[in-house]
C-alpha cells in the first residue's frame, strides 16, 4: 500500500512538471486562453481606438467571435474579434461593416498595447491575411482557414 501511494505521488509530481502534450503527442506550442473581463476590456478599448472612435460608440465585442491564445514559442499573444457598434453611432456602424468588421491583434508577452491588423475579408476573394498566425494558434482556435474563424 505504501509503495502504491509513493508511486502515485511521483506520477502526480511528474505530471505537474511535464510539458503539455497534444493528442497527437507533439509538444503544444500554443495555449487557448480564456477571455477574462480585463482582456475583454483591453481588446474593446484597443478596437475602438483602432476605429478612431470613443468606446461609447460601441456596445461589446462580437459575441462568439472573440479568440485569444498565447504562442508559447514566440511568447506572443494573439487575439481576434469584431466590435459591435452602438445603434446610436452611424460612424461606428459604417466602420464595422464588411471589410472593417473583424480585426486580428498581437501583443508581446509583457507589453501593454495591442498591435491591430484589419482582417475584414478574412482571406476571402483572393485577399491576403495581414499577418501570419502560427499554425499552433490556428489549431487551438480550430480555425479552418489561415485568417478567419469558421463563421466568417
Amino acid at each position: 500500500m505504501r509503495r502504491q501511494l509513493l508511486c502515485l505521488a511521483v506520477v502526480a509530481t511528474l505530471a505537474t512538471l511535464a510539458p503539455a502534450w497534444s493528442a497527437s503527442g507533439a509538444l503544444t506550442r500554443a495555449k487557448n486562453l480564456v477571455v477574462t473581463p480585463a482582456v475583454r476590456r483591453s481588446l474593446f478599448v484597443a478596437l475602438a481606438a483602432f476605429h478612431q472612435l470613443p468606446t461609447k460608440d460601441y456596445v461589446r465585442l462580437a459575441p462568439g467571435m472573440t479568440f485569444y491564445a498565447l504562442d508559447v514559442t514566440s511568447k506572443t499573444y494573439y487575439a481576434a474579434s469584431g466590435i459591435v457598434p452602438s445603434p446610436k453611432s452611424l460612424q461606428a456602424q459604417v466602420g464595422a461593416q464588411d471589410d472593417g468588421g473583424y480585426q486580428l491583434l498581437t501583443r508581446a508577452q509583457g507589453a501593454k498595447t495591442w498591435t491591430i491588423y484589419d482582417d475584414g475579408f478574412g482571406g476571402a476573394n483572393g485577399s491576403k491575411c495581414p499577418i501570419v498566425i502560427p499554425a499552433a494558434v490556428l489549431a487551438v482556435w480550430a480555425w479552418p482557414r489561415k485568417c478567419s474563424p469558421p463563421a466568417l
